[in-house]
Parts: C-alpha cells; sequence; structure tokens
C-alpha cells in the first residue's frame, strides 16, 4: 500500500494546485514589490473581510519609506555581505547535516556510491536554493508556488502510473 501512500502527497499536491489560483497575492508584496496600492487593499479586504485597514496600510506605507532607498541584493551580493555569514552558516549547516541523516543508506544502494549519492543530493539542493532564490524576485512566489506543485503532480502521476504499467 505504500504508492497509495506516495499518491496522497501527489492528491494534496493538486488540490493546492487548484485553489492556489484563486487566493490573492500577499498585501505586503502587492504594495512594496510592485507597488500596486489599489491591489493592496483589494487583497486585504479578500483576505480579511470588510472593515478599515487604514493603520495597517500606513504601516505598509512607512515600511516602504524606511525601504526606499535600500538596494536588494541578489544572491552573489548576499554572499559577498559579511553581516550575514552567522545565517548562511547556520543554512548550510543544516543542509550539510541532512547527508548525515541516512537516506542513502536506506535506499539500497551499494556502500561505495552512498558518499558520491550525498554529495550529488547535497549539490542539487545548494544549486536549486541559489537558482529558486535568484528567481523569485523576478516571478514573484506565487507563480513558483504553483509551478512547484504542477511539476510535483506531474512527477508523481508519472511515478504512479509507471508503477502501475
Amino acid at each position: 500500500m505504500w504508492n497509495v501512500l506516495l499518491s496522497f502527497s501527489g492528491l494534496v499536491a493538486l488540490i493546492q494546485l487548484l485553489f492556489l489560483p484563486f487566493f490573492p497575492e500577499s498585501p505586503p508584496y502587492l504594495l512594496l514589490q510592485k507597488g500596486d496600492k489599489a491591489g493592496c487593499l483589494k487583497a486585504m479586504k479578500q483576505l480579511w473581510g470588510e472593515g478599515n485597514y487604514h493603520i495597517e496600510f500606513d504601516d505598509m506605507m512607512k515600511e516602504k519609506a524606511v525601504t526606499k532607498g535600500t538596494k536588494i541584493m541578489n544572491v552573489l551580493e548576499v554572499l559577498k555581505e559579511p553581516s550575514v555569514y552567522p545565517q548562511l552558516s547556520t543554512m548550510l549547516l543544516l543542509l550539510l547535516s541532512l547527508q548525515l541523516c541516512g537516506l542513502s543508506a536506506t535506499a539500497s544502494l551499494q556502500e561505495s556510491t552512498i558518499p558520491y549519492v550525498s554529495l550529488g543530493v547535497a549539490i542539487s539542493e545548494l544549486m536549486s536554493i541559489i537558482f529558486c532564490s535568484s528567481i523569485i524576485d523576478h516571478f514573484g512566489r506565487r507563480i513558483l508556488l504553483w509551478g512547484g506543485y504542477l511539476l510535483m503532480a506531474l512527477i508523481l502521476v508519472l511515478l504512479e502510473t509507471s508503477l502501475l504499467l
């Protein structure tokens, strides 16, 4: 019954894929990143219901004014910034510690290939983190979430189909 359990995660991804287009963008994203005041207020009303959101809107406008002169850095600029080294070190430590959890050893691999599989997984995770963080500002989180869920659902459907055949 493991294949049913595996397809359950595909079902959850499919449900999220279907309902994600009906949710509005984040109000701070619309105001701070896109500069869309009307869209921000519309998203606030859609998420929180009818009401007066001028206090929250004013707070976001103050945040926008404070961050107006702040330069948005790309991934390489962040890696060169010494003030983020503690956070980057923590993330890197967590990423590397995942490689020591034993998942590669339980995958029925030959013992000589386990270090290479672990290294390959770590490199692919690191590359996906760098790639996704560099394109997230361009496309936005909603498009990336939608694309990720679509890709996960398609892969799981293909996997389940190949298992049935």
